[in-house]
């Protein structure tokens, strides 16, 4: 079936957002792979050179704060029933996040049962003409990273983070699905007198975000341990991948500029990337914060706002901020738990009523970018 019939029948209603998950690959366009523009601005379709930009969702956990690898077995059909939500709502990429421990529990080996899943969620990701950012090397529950990984000395550890992207990347090479790799969401270089005991940062309500890529900086520069980290992670991919894009999500505080810093100087490390993703949530009153912010992160290569939600801001301080940025941008990714927009309009607490203005943003902008 073709993708412009299909889209016809989605805009119609004969085709609702679930079924579209379940339409035969063979039916569908193939998906043109996703690579840089010529002139380092953004993306482009291969084959075609049309533009193409990120719009779409961190599908991060669900609506009970699970993570993908907590139902994806058992309950295959909400994943199915997500995607083609997130379709449906304009989206043209989903970035998931893949926990270590569940992917690889003991040293070298990736566990099968997960292998095959995530080969399920290229396939759906084909069906429903959604592009993945696969980010991994995450221990979000920290009960869930396998003892044998934390005993491990930097050098291990970053052997073992190399050995866990080389067979992701074996396991996705084909799939044109892929928009990119992104090695690890917000890794941090530790710096001062007083080094982290453990490799993960402070929690964010049950979930631990931020990561040290060492525990102990010793007399080295953090710029430089970042961008030996990024480079070693990098060539490994490369190895089996050598197509598809490949990213790191930074942390705003990444510039290097007075006060806290993550030691991924963008400068530094983005030489080897093929673009830069950072996570920024504007503050209320203080959008030209934000702008400057941004700006800092524009050192010759594309630009994608890899996490982006009104956290800190109004919804209409939020989209003022996208309206001010959207020319600088090459994309955006911002949230999508597993409600939809209706469910959201019933709820009744905040949260339901703060996610269903995002959404209802979201959907209204995507219309604007087609």
């Amino acid at each position: 079936m073709p993708r412009a019939i299909i889209g016809l029948l989605m805009v119609s209603g004969i085709l609702s957002a679930a079924s579209l998950a379940s339409v035969p690959t063979q039916e569908r366009s193939r998906m043109p792979s996703i690579r840089l523009a010529t002139d380092g601005t953004g993306f482009v379709e291969e084959g075609s050179g049309r533009r193409f930009a990120p719009w779409g969702f961190n599908y991060d956990h669900d609506r009970q704060g699970r993570l993908i690898e907590d139902y994806w077995g058992a309950e295959w059909k909400t994943v199915e029933e997500d995607f083609g939500e997130m379709r449906q709502l304009g989206a043209n990429v989903v970035r998931v996040h893949l926990q270590f421990g569940r992917f690889m529990p003991q040293p070298g080996k990736l566990d099968g049962t997960q292998v095959a899943r995530l080969r399920d969620l290229l396939q759906l990701a084909e069906r429903t003409g959604l592009y993945l950012d696969i980010t991994g090397l995450g221990c979000y529950h920290k009960a869930d990273v396998p003892e044998w990984y934390d005993r491990l000395d930097e050098a291990g550890r970053w052997r073992a983070q190399a050995e866990f992207w080389r067979s992701i990347a074996r396991v996705c090479r084909d799939s044109p699905a892929v928009f990119c790799y992104d090695l690890m969401n917000e890794p941090v270089v530790p710096g001062g007198r007083r080094q982290p005991k453990d490799w993960l940062g402070p929690p964010f309500g049950d979930k631990h975000f931020v990561q040290f890529i060492t525990l102990d900086q010793r007399d080295r520069p953090r710029p430089d341990i970042a961008r030996l980290w990024v480079d070693t992670l990098v060539q490994a991919i490369r190895e089996v991948d050598k197509r598809h894009l490949i990213t790191v999500g930074l942390v705003p505080w990444s510039l290097d500029r007075p006060g806290l810093t993550s030691g991924f100087v963008p400068q530094k490390v983005a030489p080897a990337l093929d673009f830069v993703a950072v996570h920024l949530y504007p503050e209320q009153g203080k959008l030209d914060e934000a702008l400057d912010t941004l700006r800092g992160f524009f050192v010759g290569k594309p630009v994608v706002v890899e996490e982006v939600f009104p956290l800190r801001c109004s919804v209409q301080e939020l989209e003022q901020f996208m309206d001010r940025a959207d020319p600088l941008v090459a994309g955006w990714i911002g949230f999508y738990w597993g409600k939809t927009r209706e469910e959201c309009r019933q709820g009744k607490t905040l949260a339901d009523a703060l996610m269903a203005e995002w959404l209802e943003l979201f959907a209204r902008r995507g219309k604007s970018r087609k």
